[in-house]
């Protein structure tokens, strides 16, 4: 039988032996996670905020991204300037504290579109000095970002609405209100489109048929053959005109009418200038004020002469007013014309010969 010390050093052994398994399976979990970094010395920094935004102790902090610290806290400050309410404790890994520049900005960021999970974000600057322990980091405005989140909540409304809308046209739609709901409802459409579809078809058939104009214009070969005949006497036509034949040939192709017609608008240039300068009688009617004068001169000359006429005035004025010289005229007239007649008609009586001899 076993001595009490044996069974007492057994026991020690198990004990032992437990507490280092345990201690191992300790560590691996701890390895495997990323919570604990064992020997690494931390740094602490501080971020003043307008917000919080969901940030809590124990978050990650990162550097673009890269882990390097987690948060220690999330209070109130006690200030009231706006952009600084809210003050952030967190600290990093001091490998990691010369990755930051002393211009760097943090901002509280999350890992999904929900924003279940947040995160103190820090973006590297560009100062070539770095930021020292227990320093503050300069925090993002986060007022556009506000302003940001409240467009957002208007554009999602808009969009509620829209879709409300699109929801609305897809239920009228489908209980055949409309236009578009007739034509997936109601089979009076579909009836309609199937006859135009079979009067089509029968045209197509007619078409292809000899019967009527346009399919004997279709399938007929005279019809064609008599459009070829015309298309050969165009071009025979064309080819005339091309050799320069008829008159319209000689138009396009002998430069003698070419050179006649410049040859006219030459010399119709030349009389145009003529004219225009005043050379030549027409040139001179154009142009002179001395012509235009006496041309005036003698037009007020036969008014005041046609006035003396219409008023009686000499000979002729007579002639036209006073009608006992009319009634004379024409008695003289009349006299005239009866001894014309009789001399005619007995000559001798107005001719008479007497002979005298000395």
């Amino acid at each position: 039988m076993p001595s009490r010390e044996k069974i007492s050093f057994a026991q020690l052994k198990v004990g032992i032996l437990g507490i280092v398994a345990l201690s191992c399976i300790t560590l691996i979990i701890f390895l495997l996670t990323g919570n604990m970094r064992w020997f690494q010395k931390e740094v602490g920094l501080h971020m003043f905020t307008s917000d919080a935004a969901g940030l809590t102790k124990g978050a990650p902090v990162r550097i673009n991204g890269i882990q390097a610290g987690k948060v220690d806290a999330v209070d109130l400050s006690g200030q009231t300037d706006p952009a600084r309410v809210i003050k952030v404790d967190f600290h990093v890994d001091q490998d990691m504290l010369k990755q930051i520049p002393s211009d760097s900005i943090g901002t509280i960021s999350s890992d999904n579109l929900l924003g279940s999970t947040k995160f103190l974000q820090i973006n590297k600057g560009t100062s070539q000095t770095t930021i020292q322990p227990n320093a503050t980091l300069k925090a993002a405005d986060t007022k556009q970002f506000d302003q940001l989140v409240a467009q957002g909540f208007g554009i999602l409304d808009s969009l509620q609405a829209t879709v409300q809308k699109i929801q609305d046209i897809v239920n009228n739609i489908q209980s055949g209100n409309g236009t578009i709901g007739k034509l997936l409802v109601d089979p009076t459409l579909y009836n309609s489109l199937q006859s135009t579809v079979n009067q089509v078809q029968l045209l197509v058939s007619t078409l292809n048929s000899k019967t009527g104009t346009v399919g004997h214009l279709i399938n007929d070969n005279a019809l064609y053959d008599q459009i070829q005949g015309v298309v050969n006497k165009i071009d025979q036509i064309t080819s005339g005109l091309q050799q320069g034949q008829g008159s319209a040939g000689m138009f396009l192709k002998d430069p003698k009418v070419y050179n006649d017609l410049d040859k006219t608008l030459t010399e119709l240039s030349q009389i145009t200038s003529d004219l225009n300068a005043g050379k030549g009688t027409a040139g001179q009617i154009l142009k002179s004020d001395k012509l235009a004068k006496q041309l005036s001169t003698t037009l007020d000359k036969i008014n005041l002469t046609l006035d003396k006429v219409n008023s009686g005035q000499g000979t002729i004025g007579q002639l036209m007013v006073n009608p006992a010289l009319y009634e004379e005229t024409t008695g003289t007239m009349r006299e005239l014309h009866d001894t014309l007649h009789d001399f005619r008609a007995n000559p001798k009586k107005f001719l008479s010969i007497k002979l005298h001899i000395f």
